[in-house]
């Protein structure tokens, strides 16, 4: 089965092929990041514009790069939410209408599924279950995950997500957009010793998140402190060993509590280099991640789980909409027993025995 995805729920919009017997055979992406940039943020308009004119392109352009023409693809999948809405209705739109005229079932992706199931497309395989950390700009999640589609989510963020404080932070110390990775970067001159920042809820029981006091922290030291050419970098420095701690510490909390030995870590903040590092390094555990490009917005996970829920029977009617809001435990599982020994290319990504 080949699988064309189709991802626009942000300021990404990514399209790639899978094959069941030779996995990713194409994988293209158009960033918006100029678009946005004098902004200070995604502007929803301007993003679902831009995803308009670049989709069909980079449809052509995978095509072209797998070698192979649209009457040899078998099923679409496009994301369905969470996401802005009418970014996400333009990749839904493209790809219900692209199915319908080639003839091909189509499927609505979750897109924290995808972002979960990436680590599944690199060798070697995560074995289920295992317990998972979604960490982006839009969400902080920790999730048991017994199979495809059995999900329960353990630990949320109560407020801005990892991803969405790292921006902010970056904004106030006038990193500009994207602040993310720019503040990473900064953070490596910086003094480790100098600030120490507070681990937010590690204090207490439980497995939630809050990073918004943290922001805070980070913009009243930058204040209130002496201004000189090492402050940005160590107040960075220091806000980037905070969050990397708490997660950290509430993922081995996580792993206690579940009994699991296995941790994948996907979605942008975990392309971080420190946060890579900490859980390999400290972790009583096996630590998955895709490669640095799947951990960001992009059609390679979205075909892949669409590849795995169209395999198992699951169709999108013609009638077709698009959800900013879509809870990742509401999903229900593929069914099993059609997941089963099918392609050779599966049998990694989901056992025969499942």
């Amino acid at each position: 089965m080949l699988v064309l995805g189709i991802e626009s729920s942000c300021d990404e919009t990514g399209v790639a092929l899978y094959d069941g017997c030779l996995g990713l055979v194409a994988n293209r992406l158009h960033s918006q990041v100029d678009l946005h940039a004098e902004y200070g943020g995604v502007v929803p308009e301007i993003a679902a514009r831009d995803h308009i004119r670049r989709v069909l392109p980079l449809v052509r352009e995978a095509l072209a790069e797998a070698g192979r023409r649209a009457s040899d693809i078998d099923g679409v999948a496009y994301t369905g939410g969470p996401g802005l809405i009418g970014a996400l209705l333009v990749g839904a739109a493209v790809g219900r209408s692209l199915a319908w005229g080639w003839g091909v079932p189509a499927v609505a992706v979750h897109h924290l599924e995808a972002h979960l199931l990436a680590p599944l497309l690199e060798a070697p395989v995560p074995e289920f279950p295992f317990l998972a950390l979604l960490v982006s700009g839009g969400h902080t999640q920790l999730v048991a995950v017994r199979a495809p589609g059995e999900y329960r989510i353990i630990g949320e963020s109560l407020d801005d997500a990892a991803g969405e404080a790292f921006d902010k932070t970056a904004k106030l110390l006038g990193l500009g957009y994207p602040g993310g990775p720019a503040l990473a970067a900064l953070a490596r001159d910086g003094d480790p010793d100098r600030f120490r920042f507070p681990r937010p809820m590690t204090d207490r029981p439980g497995l939630d998140f809050s990073f918004s006091g943290l922001k805070t922290h980070a913009l009243r030291t930058f204040r209130d402190e002496p201004p000189g050419p090492a402050l940005a970098a160590d107040v960075a420095r220091a806000f980037e060993e905070a969050v990397v701690d708490t997660l950290y510490i509430k993922c081995r909390r996580a792993l206690r509590e579940t009994g699991f030995d296995r941790l994948v870590v996907s979605g942008g903040v975990g392309a971080n280099r420190r946060l890579r590092e900490r859980l390999v390094r400290r972790l009583d555990a096996r630590v998955f991640y895709p490669r640095p490009e799947l951990c960001t917005d992009n059609g390679a996970m979205v075909a892949f789980a669409g590849y795995l829920r169209l395999r198992a029977g699951e169709r999108q009617p013609p009638a077709f909409g698009a959800r900013a809001r879509w809870p990742l435990d509401s999903l229900r599982a593929p069914d099993a027993s059609l997941l089963a020994g099918e392609e050779a290319a599966d049998v990694a990504a989901v056992p025969p025995d499942e």
